[in-house]
């Protein structure tokens, strides 16, 4: 098997860390479990949560835990994500484990996967994800769903499904007009911290996560992709998160409920850029590749304007069309 080692932030998560290592110490893969857990800035007693959870599950889970306090100007997700990762990576080396022949390359130098402290993985999660990497994928991201085993309001659940179509109506507009050969549909579109696998020697070569306050986790992306790595979504790759409206990362999953939250109680839609401005997006995305590159593309397409939000959620996004895919695919 492919080394690997999963790498998890955790800021004040007594209470939900025991939840993710069973979820983990369950998974369908053989042998023992490497995990890297950056503990900071807490002041709750999850480094003795750890312990017993360590000795729970010792003959199924390697686990390294370290735990920081990073400085007022460093207290964020970007610290936090980059101290588990670069744990990770660590570990893989020490491991014996070298640098692997590059992107693409057939000699893997193993493989770092993110998650998060309120996710729950199912049990075919690692699986998964490192399937798709020796499928050839030097990125992977997870589909994220809302965690069936805490309660959510129905009218939550209805407004994550009415997101979940207009996604879909989207990536099959991005499909047609600008088709990616190594991320083909069915495919979702997510990849957050809760579900990121990556080469290890991919992630070395861009250097890690952004310290940015927040966004870190799609930063990385990019400059994974910008560098040439693939990037896949495929189906069998998801994880459940809590539907919490109070997390610990500035933008992150929880600020993204209670906006939700705070839309349905004022009894509003949503409003969403019109699928025109995606269709648009498409057409410019692959004339600027095709022109400039895949690293110049992204660099421009960091800088364009925000699309603006014109149009009410749908209930149902119907027929849309979609253009046929030209020959200019995705490089």
């Amino acid at each position: 098997m492919m080394p690997f080692c999963v790498c998890v932030p955790a800021r004040n998560e007594s209470l939900r860390l025991p939840i993710l290592f069973e979820a983990l110490a369950a998974q369908t893969i053989g042998g023992r479990i490497p995990i890297a857990l950056c503990i900071n800035n807490s002041d709750d007693d999850s480094v003795g949560v750890m312990s017993n959870v360590a000795i729970r599950y010792a003959g199924r889970l390697d686990i390294v835990v370290e735990s920081r306090t990073f400085e007022p100007a460093l207290v964020h997700a970007g610290s936090a994500r980059g101290h588990a990762m670069e744990m990770g990576y660590r570990h893989v080396v020490d491991g014996g484990i070298g640098g692997g022949g590059g992107i693409g390359g057939d000699d893997r130098g193993g493989v770092l996967i993110s998650t998060d402290a309120d996710c729950r993985p199912p049990a075919g999660w690692l699986a998964a994800n490192l399937a798709a990497i020796n499928a050839g994928a030097d990125i992977v991201g997870g589909r994220i769903v809302l965690d069936d085993a805490e309660p959510i309001d129905a009218a939550i659940t209805a407004m994550r499904e009415r997101f979940d179509r207009y996604w879909a109506a989207v990536r099959a507009i991005e499909d047609a007009v600008d088709p990616s050969p190594h991320d083909p549909p069915p495919r979702h579109g997510d990849h957050t911290g809760a579900s990121i696998a990556i080469d290890a020697a991919l992630y070395r070569m861009i250097g890690g996560v952004p310290p940015i306050a927040s966004g870190e986790d799609r930063s990385m992306v990019i400059d994974a992709v910008a560098a040439g790595g693939r990037l896949v979504h495929p189906p069998s790759v998801w994880t459940r998160v809590s539907a919490r409206t109070e997390g610990r990362a500035a933008g992150g999953m929880a600020l993204a409920m209670a906006e939700l939250a705070a839309t349905l109680d004022r009894g509003a839609d949503p409003w969403v850029p019109a699928f025109e401005h995606w269709r648009t997006r498409a057409h410019w995305r692959r004339a600027t590749r095709h022109a400039h590159g895949v690293a110049a593309m992204l660099a421009r397409e960091a800088d364009l304007p925000p699309m603006p939000s014109d149009m009410p959620l749908p209930q149902y996004p119907g027929a849309i069309s979609i253009e046929p895919a030209t020959s200019l695919l995705a490089s």
